[in-house]
């Protein structure tokens, strides 16, 4: 209740205005993957990000942390604020320091993430020291609380193990421990459940929603799971095409879009009885478009069944009209409730 009241008074734990990372393609040409993003993540909160592959969540996500290859990449914002205090103006090593302290990120695949040639434990105290000043053995005690926090059964036992050794629900309950370690105030989760089957995903996903509550954290959550966005997340923001279309309450959004790109995926959802009364899956036409060839106007114009000649000019800007509950990016939204 007292974080919801702050996020009410306007503080926030992160706050991004106005987000592009630009894919650099020649030494002269550069495409706007992630096109000006804005949004913010109050103190004990979770915003969903979700959209189809190919939206720019996870280079947001990456551009935030600082985890992009400046070689090919470019990150440009008019602020980035963490807990108050700026991130886009400082340096590679002051980066560094905040990056697993202050903030920290979940990967989707934990196989790969995770060192294959290091324990458990050397990965867990490894990345406990370099963020707390402990021994050895305090660092040791810590991971196995750490893992006994993340509910693996007989931690002690896996401290010593590969993560080829450990299921695919384990590697990832072990990198939720790694991303705590330094007792983060952010956590950026990038779709966490992707690898992993119906039962292992809603157990992780109980598992985030309880650390969170416990521990008072903020988290973005980037998902394509929308059953998993309503039973974690607060607030979401619908991306399409390195843009954000709809953003607002979970319950809002998805008793009431507004953004036609919004209500297709809400359609295209499997309900438990489709199979049984015969409905169809709804399926969105086309796909996302590549950045280098994004439309002038609306992004999405070329797949909405509601484009109409002014949707080509310019891009629409977020808009929250009087009776809505939610901001959107849509000349012509809907104005009911979709069947």
């Amino acid at each position: 209740m007292k974080a919801m009241q702050e996020q009410e008074q306007g503080a926030a734990l992160l706050d991004v205005r106005k987000l592009s990372v630009l894919i650099k393609q020649s030494s002269r040409q550069k495409v706007r993957a992630v096109d000006a993003v804005s949004f913010s993540v109050g103190v004990g909160e979770t915003l969903a990000l979700v959209g189809e592959s190919g939206a720019g969540k996870s280079l947001t996500a990456m551009a935030i942390m600082r985890l992009h290859k400046a070689q090919s990449m470019g990150v440009e914002a008019d602020s980035i604020r963490l807990d108050g205090q700026e991130l886009s103006t400082l340096s590679d090593r002051e980066i560094r320091k905040i990056r697993g302290s202050t903030m920290a990120m979940i990967f989707q695949d934990p196989l790969s993430s995770l060192n294959p040639v290091l324990t458990v434990e050397r990965q867990l105290v490894e990345a406990i020291r370099l963020h707390n000043d402990m021994s050895a053995a305090a660092a040791r005690q810590r991971a196995l609380e750490l893992l006994d926090m993340v509910r693996i059964p007989a931690a002690k036992s896996r401290l010593g193990e590969y993560s080829h050794r450990l299921s695919g629900g384990m590697r990832q309950r072990v990198m939720i421990a790694m991303a705590l370690a330094g007792n983060p105030k952010l956590i950026l989760a990038d779709e966490p459940t992707t690898a992993l089957d119906v039962t292992i995903s809603a157990q992780i996903l109980d598992l985030l929603r309880e650390l969170q509550t416990e521990l008072g954290v903020g988290m973005l959550f980037i998902t394509h799971d929308l059953h998993a966005v309503r039973s974690i997340a607060h607030r979401v923001a619908v991306m399409y095409s390195g843009r954000i279309v709809e953003t607002g309450n979970v319950e809002d959004v998805f008793s009431r879009p507004h953004h036609p790109y919004t209500e297709g995926l809400l359609a295209a959802r499997p309900h438990g009885s489709f199979s049984l009364d015969g409905h169809k899956l709804r399926e969105i036409p086309g796909t996302v478009p590549s950045p280098a060839d994004r439309p002038a106007g609306c992004a999405f114009g070329p797949r909405c069944n509601r484009s109409q000649p002014d949707c080509e000019s310019q891009p629409p800007s977020l808009r929250n009209e009087t009776g809505a509950r939610t901001s959107f990016a849509c000349y012509h939204p809907l104005k009911e409730v979709p069947a």
